[in-house]
């Protein structure tokens, strides 16, 4: 719905974020006694699902949010910033120095907050007083998100605990990690039992739920992802239906490419899954790093530094950001021919030599910015700090993803993965070429550039060694994150192989 980003009230702040680390744990006396007293209601156990829900915006919320921490890590894009130790966090992933020191905490504990939300309303919804049809969506709401958030920790650090109810204070420093293949088969089961009660579509008053139609297509990456091509094909032919076409849930590809960077273009036909963002929040800075603010940091994070149009120039009136997330030149030349260039990719390096524009380069600069996500001035809100209030939403998953899943997981072969691959191009006005599972990652690679794809694409086909090799990837090392160190302290948790020192 439009307000399930919305930051929980007070009070389940306090209770529900209860995690691994010790300032959860510290809260953890208060909660218990106003979790016994919570719940009695469907108006509270609402609030519940909403603050499950609002773990989604990790995806393009706040300074660590995923989609600038993946594109760091991929031969796409540098981390960019101000300089060298601008986020440390992001910086030592671009350059493959990361360590249990300085991967950020959160993208470890704010999946497992989103995880231990979900765990503590499903124990207590069946004794909510409330229709039991909205028990049952409130129910696979939650199991779909918690398989969400499972997953995400499962492809970043592989090896994590499997937490499926809360666990007590005296518990905690006991927690040990799950064999992968466990937590998988845990997050199949969420997303099958979700899918029977999830309804087919939501209604555009509840946009932003989730629909039988988002497990679904989430099942089939989690299928794809370990290898279980046959089942995944299946999952996603039921969602994509016919290539081209609009499918049994609604969705099919918009006529335009641009169009899915409209920034008020939300929950369009291609969105599967989606991130929804306000600039109604009025956050300030001492949301920042919260949780509590609710704007999209990426719009912030991308722009270029003291961007300004010079007098009488035509030029965009990009909004002036912090050069996060600069594109390498790679991408640059890949990209310069294809139909999406100037949807995917600001110039800004033309402008300045066109006497257009000029911006202070930031570190790592190449003049070349991720255009999808770039605000302009006109996009500016008042309320609050209008930096931290962008209200572009973010996709977690959209139809050109799926079909291109789809063909890759029918082997980049036959008809129909011809067909899926040929609607993705002629979209953008491109001619038919022949399948192959080159052809799909090199699509995969241009139609999705810069939304956190491109490296997980690498290291599931086992790629990543090879292409990341000049940033210092090691092969049997960074295929997955350095578990943070806080979380190891007095636990039984262990460190990812090679990260031990």
């Amino acid at each position: 719905m439009k307000t399930i980003q919305k930051s929980i009230i007070a009070i389940l702040l306090v209770f529900l974020a209860v995690g691994c680390s010790d300032d959860f744990i510290e809260v953890t006396p208060k909660g218990s006694f106003l979790e016994d007293n919570y719940y009695k209601n469907e108006e509270e156990a609402y609030s519940g699902l909403i603050s499950v829900y609002d773990i989604m915006r990790k995806q393009s919320g706040g300074f660590e949010n995923m989609v600038a921490m993946l594109n760091a890590g991929s031969d796409d894009f540098y981390a960019g910033g101000g300089g060298a130790t601008d986020g440390t966090g992001i910086q030592s992933f671009s350059n493959y120095t990361i360590t249990q020191a300085t991967i950020p905490g959160s993208f470890w504990n704010d999946f497992y907050q989103g995880i231990f939300r979900a765990n503590t309303l499903l124990l207590k919804i069946p004794n909510v007083p409330m229709d039991e049809n909205t028990k049952l969506r409130y129910t696979a709401e939650c199991k779909a998100l918690r398989a969400h958030y499972y997953f995400e920790l499962l492809r970043t650090f592989r090896n994590i605990p499997l937490i499926t109810e809360p666990v007590p204070t005296s518990e905690i420093y006991n927690v040990t990690q799950a064999d992968p293949a466990d937590v998988y088969t845990q997050i199949e089961t969420d997303l099958m039992e979700a899918m029977a009660d999830l309804p087919p579509m939501v209604a555009t008053a509840e946009s932003g739920r989730l629909s039988r139609g988002a497990a679904q297509a989430l099942l089939g990456k989690v299928y794809l992802y370990q290898g279980k091509n046959s089942l995944a094909a299946t999952e996603f032919a039921e969602v994509n239906g016919t290539p081209g076409g609009t499918s049994q849930y609604g969705y099919r590809l918009l006529d335009n490419f641009a169009s899915l960077w409209v920034i008020d273009n939300k929950f369009n036909t291609e969105s599967i899954m989606e991130v929804s963002h306000t600039a109604k929040s009025n956050t300030g800075w001492g949301n920042w790093g919260s949780g509590s603010d609710e704007g999209n940091s990426l719009n912030t994070m991308l722009g270029p530094r003291g961007y300004v149009r010079t007098e009488g120039s035509t030029a965009p009136d990009y909004a002036t950001g912090w050069s996060f997330n600069t594109v390498t030149e790679e991408l640059y030349d890949v990209l310069q021919t294809d139909p999406r260039f100037d949807a995917t990719i600001a110039d800004v390096k033309a402008l300045v030599e066109a006497g257009q524009a000029t911006y202070t380069p930031g570190y790592k600069d190449t003049g070349y910015f991720l255009k999808k996500f770039m605000p302009l001035t006109t996009d500016v809100t008042p309320g609050g700090e209008p930096v931290l209030n962008y209200r572009q939403n973010s996709y977690i998953i959209r139809l050109a993803d799926t079909y291109l899943m789809e063909a890759e997981a029918l082997g980049g072969t036959g008809a129909r993965a011809q067909a899926l691959l040929d609607a993705v191009r002629e979209r953008v006005g491109l001619g038919p070429i022949p399948v192959s599972m080159e052809a799909i990652m090199n699509e995969r690679r241009l139609e999705l550039a810069g939304e956190g794809h491109r490296w997980f694409d690498l290291v599931r086909t086992n790629r990543a060694a090879q292409v990341l090799a000049t940033r210092g990837f090691v092969a049997g090392k960074h295929e997955i994150w350095p578990i943070p160190f806080r979380e190891l302290e007095n636990t039984l948790i262990e460190q990812n192989p090679n990260y031990e020192n």
